[in-house]
């Protein structure tokens, strides 16, 4: 479903990664790792088009997605991304409600989908709730929310548990996982040997081909 062929990135003379090939389809779970500063967030950035990469391709159901004209670009966005950030990217001054709402496009099953996506992460009833009278880990609960409301194809997950508590962590994780079982694409970066054994496949950022986490641990960590 993703594939990434020769994928370099640059600014200026400094080459944060070259090279990087990779395919991963539906149902599978990818950790992306690497030291702070190699490139993981960029690495997903020019995945989920917020940035461009300098050389390469990156395809999305055979189609080259870094040749998009801008329209396309927010149609994918829009149609078949979602992206959980270690910041949240919440409204804080808007409700839960209002911050799971927008990612929902169909206006009939909204109401619903908000409803089901909250029970799932453990926030039933808490619709009404301002984003800044919540907790870290219940703000990235409702960020969680937000991306099983809006049901995408492919999920970019940035950190997602870096500033959480272990029941915090392990909610974001069980879904994710949930998620990549029921047929998503799903790619985290991460420094957490927990996240990468609950992972299908291993990228370091930096080399050239995924590795296969092995059953007894954590192959190459």
């Amino acid at each position: 479903m993703l594939e990434v062929r020769n994928l370099s990135k640059s600014f200026g003379r400094r080459t944060l990664w070259s090279g990087l090939n990779l395919t991963i389809n539906g149902g599978e779970m990818l950790a992306v790792t690497g030291p702070s500063g190699a490139g993981k967030s960029t690495f997903l950035n020019c995945i989920g088009l917020l940035e461009s990469p300098t050389s390469g391709q990156i395809l999305y159901e055979g189609g080259d997605i870094t040749r998009f004209s801008r329209r396309a670009r927010c149609r994918f966005r829009r149609d078949v991304l979602g992206y959980l950030f270690q910041s949240y990217a919440l409204i804080e001054s808007a409700t839960v409600a209002d911050n799971l709402e927008i990612a929902v496009r169909n206006r009939r099953d909204r109401g619903s989908r908000c409803r089901e996506a909250l029970e799932r992460v453990g926030l039933t009833g808490r619709e009404k709730e301002k984003i800044h009278h919540l907790s870290g880990g219940e703000q990235q609960r409702v960020a969680l929310a937000r991306v099983l409301a809006k049901r995408p194809a492919l999920i970019l997950a940035d950190e997602p548990t870096g500033a959480l508590d272990k029941d915090n962590a392990a909610v974001v994780i069980d879904t994710l996982r949930e998620m990549s079982d029921a047929g998503c694409v799903v790619i985290v970066a991460t420094h957490s040997d927990y996240i990468c054994g609950r992972c299908d496949a291993i990228f370091t950022v930096g080399s050239t081909e995924p590795e296969q986490v092995a059953q007894s641990g954590i192959k190459g960590i």
